[in-house]
């Protein structure tokens, strides 16, 4: 009788897992291997997608238009592509919607040490050749404050595109380009070879938006509440990551796989900025540069492509759940003051 009792149990606890599975919504993401995207990894290894009713599937890609296309083509439900290339596919036509971030900077012009000192002055990128990968958030910052300097960068420098930040970085490395524009991690990983990194985005354009969480508009309405709750699994994973660094540093290891002690410089060394708030103002504003140096031509107001209420709902939530933790109220208080003014630095 005990041995039935103790089958039925086993048997019964089974079910439970498996329905409770069951219910699970699934999503699939997509992601680049960078410890910019260090959310995704730390809600999927830590089970806060799964806390949420979530089966977050990770999708690897190599560049933010090949994720993009996926996204378009309904083969991702989310991705986190950067700024400049979501834009860029709306100026073209694509029905996508930004509804959260995920990382702000985060990109760097490397060159060799003794090109690095011609490069700290944007006047000076009269006449060279420059890397960088298609649609990369990085590669518009620095377009635009060359426009924002008086450079013509369609006519007085040379910009070859590539499909990954290795490939810009071998480049750089070979001497067949003057310099690259790459991001985390492989600014880190060029210095450990000998190369300089001349200026960190974040010198250009202080606080400006990188990767953005993205969807076609019609899965950001079906899915509202999914996305509320995949939402509301990044801002656990923030919460994770300002609490316990050797902790993220080791989720990230199993995913951008260099030694930890540079995932910790990458991470939490000043040039990344972490946060799944959307920073409407700031894409808008990114939009502007865009426009402005030329990359895009559109004449589309973006302000409807920026859903701000499902990740209002996200902090809601867990205001409600954790009233007394302040980093959400925190949060609330920066989303409802809106971001700051983005200005090109230039020199």
């Amino acid at each position: 009788m005990k041995r039935f009792c103790a089958l039925l149990l086993m048997l019964t606890l089974s079910t439970a897992v498996t329905a409770h599975a069951a219910e699970l919504k699934k999503l699939k993401a997509g992601y680049l291997p960078t410890s910019g995207h260090l959310l995704y990894f730390v809600a999927k290894e830590k089970g806060f997608f799964q806390q949420e009713g979530l089966d977050v599937e990770l999708a690897r890609f190599t560049n933010s238009g090949e994720g993009l296309t996926a996204v378009k083509a309904g083969k991702l439900d989310v991705g986190s592509f950067g700024t400049s290339a979501p834009l860029a596919f709306i100026a073209k036509g694509a029905d996508f919607t930004i509804f959260g971030g995920q990382m702000g900077e985060g990109h760097g012009l490397i060159a060799k040490p003794e090109k690095a000192e011609r490069f700290k002055d944007l006047k000076n990128f009269r006449g060279a050749t420059i890397g960088a990968v298609r649609l990369a958030t990085g590669d518009v910052v620095f377009r635009a404050a060359l426009h924002e300097a008086g450079i013509d960068w369609k006519k007085d420098l040379t910009i070859k595109e590539f499909d990954s930040p290795a490939a810009v970085m071998e480049a750089v490395k070979k001497g067949t380009l003057d310099a690259g524009l790459v991001w985390i991690p492989y600014f880190t990983l060029a210095e450990k070879q000998g190369l300089v990194v001349v200026k960190y985005s974040g010198d250009v354009i202080k606080g400006h938006t990188c990767c953005r969480q993205v969807a076609l508009t019609s899965t950001v309405k079906e899915r509202q509440a999914d996305l509320e709750h995949f939402l509301t699994a990044l801002l656990k994973a923030y919460q994770y990551y300002l609490t316990d660094k050797n902790g993220t540093v080791d989720v990230v290891a199993k995913y951008v796989q260099i030694d930890k002690g540079d995932l910790l410089k990458d991470i939490y060394g000043g040039h990344l900025l972490v946060s799944p708030d959307p920073h409407k103002k700031s894409v808008l504003q990114f939009w502007d540069f865009m426009k402005k140096a030329d990359y895009i031509t559109s004449t589309e107001s973006i302000d409807g492509r920026v859903n701000t209420k499902i990740y209002a709902g996200a902090l809601a939530s867990l205001e409600k759940r954790e009233p007394k933790e302040k980093l959400w109220r925190t949060l609330e208080k920066e989303f409802k003051s809106g971001d700051g003014e983005l200005h090109i630095k230039g020199h």
